[in-house]
């Protein structure tokens, strides 16, 4: 049970390597331990593997052996939500808060649904649930972020400073509000300071979680060199399955493709059994390199196999990405589609609540933008570039893709760059 126990901290620390270590440790002996902890090492070990099949049959026996049991009911809903499935998983979810309403984790599950529903003033509403029982609401900085108070989320970190775990975490979650807005520089400086603070509380997969995930930024803002060199910094620092996938991404991405190929053989071969790899990433990671390969029909084809996930919220990530929606926006515009590729990207901004303040959420106003001009309608172009050089008002302006939205806004309406407020 301790090994189980252990396993259970390290995927909360995003240490998915060292997680999968002690839940397999913990599964060799199991013969010693009761009933209800087999269950609990059986359900921590198919959870590290990303068996979610069996791991939904281990949750199902444990429920009917134990039905005032609150944990498998959380469990069953955390599974539900990596699959996209939310109407389902806001049933067990309701349901473990009901049976145990001092378990923090109840509500932290309950309120991540709640986003992923998209239904924000119910998230508040768990969260003040939790808070009135004197227990604390991990989702409060999102929640800030939704509200646009940027004292609230600064505060938070300011009260996360110093606790592993959760300082990291807040700083690599202000990088990734800081880039929503377009301050790459800032995303820079609270990545590089989440990796440093992982690092001193010996995290090491988390730190180079958090490098990659910064890596992946930069290839989604345009910024190659940087993408390269983050992902190679990352690798070196730890080559767990997190931090392959979202590097495999990245590669993919800007157009590495040999490499995120050898990245994605590599998954394949470690973790052949991972649901929601299977289902999602493997699909998602070849369809980005087809994509720059130039192979659209393969692309289509595989972005089709995900559809039934393309809502999921699958780890690594904290937040969902719809990168499944992204990429087949791309292929629409790849053969100037430009009516598909606008209501792919309306769907993107359909979701906010999955995505919260991933960049794919701040980008798809300029990838509409794009798709409409295509569609040869100017209008609805100029406008949608307007609503991202207002979200991106403050943005950094060396970054590759303002630098080519600004000039695309600015042929839209006629008018020298020098001109644009923007600037």
């Amino acid at each position: 049970m301790a090994y189980a126990v252990l396993a259970r901290r390290y995927t909360n620390l995003d240490q998915p390597s060292l997680a999968l270590e002690n839940a397999a440790e913990a599964y060799t002996l199991r013969d010693r331990v009761t009933e209800r902890e087999q269950l609990v090492i059986s359900a921590m070990y198919f959870r590290t593997r990303g068996d979610l099949e069996k791991l939904a049959e281990t949750f199902e026996l444990w429920k009917a052996s134990y039905p005032r049991d609150s944990m498998p009911h959380g469990s069953l809903c955390a599974s539900y939500g990596f699959l996209g499935q939310y109407e389902k998983a806001l049933v067990e979810c309701q349901e473990a808060l009901r049976l145990d309403p001092e378990n923090v984790v109840n509500y932290l599950n309950l309120t991540g649904i709640y986003f992923d529903l998209d239904r924000i003033e119910d998230a508040q509403k768990t969260c003040d649930q939790a808070v009135a029982r004197k227990l604390t609401c991990p989702d409060l900085y999102y929640l800030a972020f939704f509200q646009r108070d940027s004292a609230k989320m600064a505060q938070l970190i300011k009260e996360g400073t110093g606790a592993p775990g959760a300082e990291d975490f807040l700083l690599a979650a202000q990088s990734d509000t800081e880039a929503y807005f377009g301050r790459l520089q800032h995303a820079r400086d609270f990545s590089r300071r989440a990796v440093d603070s992982a690092v001193r509380s010996g995290l090491t997969e988390t730190a180079a979680l958090w490098r990659i995930k910064a890596a992946l930024r930069e290839a989604e803002f345009g910024e190659y060199k940087q993408a390269k060199q983050g992902v190679s910094e990352a690798l070196n620092m730890a080559q767990g399955r997190d931090v392959k996938v979202l590097g495999a991404m990245a590669l993919a991405r800007i157009g590495e493709t040999s490499q995120a190929k050898e990245l994605l053989r590599q998954l394949q071969r470690t973790y052949p059994s991972s649901t929601h790899l299977k289902v999602y990433w493997f699909p998602v990671i070849t369809a980005a390199v087809a994509l720059k390969e130039h192979n659209l029909p393969k692309a289509f084809a595989l972005l089709q196999t995900v559809a039934p996930y393309e809502l999921a919220q699958p780890s690594p990530n904290e937040t969902g990405t719809l990168y499944p929606i992204y990429l087949r926006r791309q292929a629409y515009l790849s053969e100037h589609n430009g009516n598909a590729a606008a209501a792919e990207f309306r769907k993107i901004l359909d979701h906010p609540g999955i995505l919260v303040n991933f960049e794919t959420g701040a980008l798809a106003r300029l990838q509409l933008a794009r798709a409409y001009s295509i569609a040869g309608e100017p209008a609805e172009a100029k406008t949608a570039y307007n609503d991202f050089l207002s979200l991106w008002q403050e943005g950094d302006s060396d970054i590759p893709i303002l630098v080519a939205a600004k000039s695309k806004s600015a042929r839209l309406k006629g008018l020298p760059q020098t001109d644009l407020a923007f600037q």
